[in-house]
Parts: C-alpha cells; structure tokens; sequence
C-alpha cells in the first residue's frame, strides 16, 4: 500500500466513568416485567457507567477537547484536524440547532467543517472511519478528519429490551495519512425495511416520559438476526477477498457489545473467535452504542498483544438495519 492510500489511524481518546451502577440498582429495575428483568440479567452486563447530568453533546465535546489536548501536547508536526464528523447520538440534544458545531465551539476546533453522520445507530462509528478515509483520499489538502460520539440512553431508562442496557461514555479519534493501524478494506450495508423497528414517541409526550418502542421483539430476535447472519457472513468473506486476506491470517476480532449471547452467535456463524476485551466492557460498562468498537480497538491496541502486520477483523450492525465490516492493519 503506498503512502498516498495509507489512511489509519492518528490518535484516540475515550472518556469513561469512573462510577459504574450494578444492574440490579438501575431505578427503573424495580419496575421491569419478570421477562425484562430476566433479559437484563442474562444480558453479561454486571455494571453500568454513569455520567450524572451531562448530555451526549457534553460528552462528546469532553472527548474531542482531550484529543486536541494530546495533539497540542504532541507539538506542531501533528496535523491539526480540518473535519469534525459527529457520529450521531441516540437522541439530539437540540432541535434545528447543531450538535456538530456546538461540539465544535466548545472544542474550539475553528476552522474545520463540522457535520453529523446519523440515522446508522451502532454502525455509524465504523460507517465515519470509512467516509473519513474516503475523505482524505478525495482531498490531498486536507490533513486530518476527526471523529466523536457521545453514549447516553434516550430519555432516562438504560434497559434497552430486547436489546441491550444503556451506559455512558464517549470518544474522539482522528484519521490521517500514514496513521496506524491502517484501515485495508471496510464493507457496509443497510437494510431500510427495518427502520421503524424501533420508536420513542417524542412528540406527544414530555422527556422525562419518553420510552422506546420494539413494534415487534420476534421481529428483531429472529427476522434481523436472520437477515444480520446471512449479511455479516458475506461481507466478511467479500472484506478479506478484498484485502487478499484469507481467515487464517485474522489475528482477532471484535464487535460491538451488545449482549454476551452475541458473541457465541458470531463466533459459532463465522469460525472466528471474538476478543475477550469485548466482554470485559460489556460486563463494565453496558452498550455504548457506536463507541463500542472505538473502544474495543484502542484498548486491545494498548495491551500489546499484537504485532506490525497483524489483521483486526471489526464487526458492527444495529438495529436500523446496518451492518459494517473492517479490516485494519497494526
């Protein structure tokens, strides 16, 4: 791969609570149906990480300021970035208003183009790192894009049923030229007839009321997981066959943290077993939506486990539907 298409990855900084809530004290526990409580429990998730009194705006702008910090602390020879891309939350914080540029005012990124990449759910952190390199390749004057999200629950419960618990945390990475690891090849694919699956009635009800509707939990337990299988097997075989890289040379993978049961899922549909670090931050931390894989990437990068030229196969779909395979090289 020549310098010129080398587009990988510059720095990452993640913000996480130092507050973890046990499941079982979550305030609305008490509350759920014997069927919720149990799926919560079986969910592999012990604790959740709380953020009180910030929004996923807030968040996010936390999580872009520390990165600038680390830059600036870096000295001038590291790019300072020229696009800001929000991946966006769960719900925004304002109507008609800008939640990328407010992330970007209160970052004090000025001079960069900021906007929000939405309506992908999870799968929009894999979808940015994608578009940022195409970005990059697009524009050779332009020298770093820089990607933020923040996780919070829409609205105040974090049990999330059929899906997942909701916990707090946020990131912010940047892409460049000649970054590491190096993104080889990334696939991604939606499938518009599972929009409505899920709903939070906002209009008619005030927030402290809003709740989020599965209009049908066979639907995604079977129908979408159905559909996630047959999508996800393809793509990571069309992935590697674009990278010439057979399954063999995989060092490991990882996916978004969703559940415990997922991961059996995936390791049993594709032979490849997933990293242990997934469900460390799932036992941890709870979903963090699109941070999920950001995380996972950038903790299991700082181990030291792997090697230059090893292969991380990254997995991630959600409910809209959308599905996103990558390929990056340490």
């Amino acid at each position: 791969m020549s310098p010129d298409t080398s587009i990988g990855i510059g720095a990452v900084h993640t913000v996480l609570p130092t507050v973890r809530t046990p499941l079982g004290d979550l305030p609305e526990f008490s509350g759920l149906t014997p069927e919720e409580a149990e799926f919560a429990r079986g969910s592999g998730i012990e604790t959740v990480g709380v953020l009180e009194d910030t929004t996923a705006g807030d968040l996010a702008a936390l999580a872009v300021r520390g990165l600038l910090d680390r830059l600036d602390a870096a000295g001038p020879g590291a790019a300072r970035p020229d696009t800001l891309m929000l991946v966006g939350p769960r719900a925004p914080d304002v109507l008609l208003g800008s939640d990328a540029c407010r992330v970007q005012a209160e970052a004090k990124l000025d001079g960069a183009f900021a906007f929000t990449l939405d309506g992908l759910g999870c799968t929009g952190s894999s979808a940015a790192w994608a578009l940022g390199r195409d970005l990059l390749l697009a524009d050779p004057s332009r020298q770093s894009v820089l990607i933020a999200h923040g996780s919070r629950p829409t609205g105040l419960d974090r049990v999330r049923h059929p899906v997942t618990v909701i916990g707090d945390g946020a990131y912010a990475m940047t892409l460049v030229r000649g970054g590491r690891p190096v993104l080889r090849a990334h696939r991604q694919e939606t499938d518009g007839t599972f929009h409505d699956l899920f709903r939070v009635d906002y209009k008619q009800v005030p927030y402290y009321e809003w709740r989020e509707e599965c209009a049908s939990a066979d639907r995604y337990r079977f129908e979408l997981a159905m559909n996630s299988r047959m999508r996800l097997s393809r793509m990571v075989d069309e992935v590697l066959a674009d990278a010439g890289v057979d399954k063999a040379a995989v060092t490991t993978t990882l996916m978004q943290n969703v559940t415990a049961s997922a991961y059996q899922f995936y390791e049993t549909l594709l032979g490849l077993p997933i990293h242990p670090v997934c469900g460390e931050h799932l036992a941890a931390y709870g979903h963090l939506g699109a941070m999920d894989v950001v995380l996972n990437l950038d903790r299991l990068l700082a181990r030291g486990e792997l090697a230059p030229g090893d292969q991380v196969l990254v997995l991630n779909n959600s409910p809209v539907a959308a599905w996103a395979v990558t390929l990056w090289e340490v």
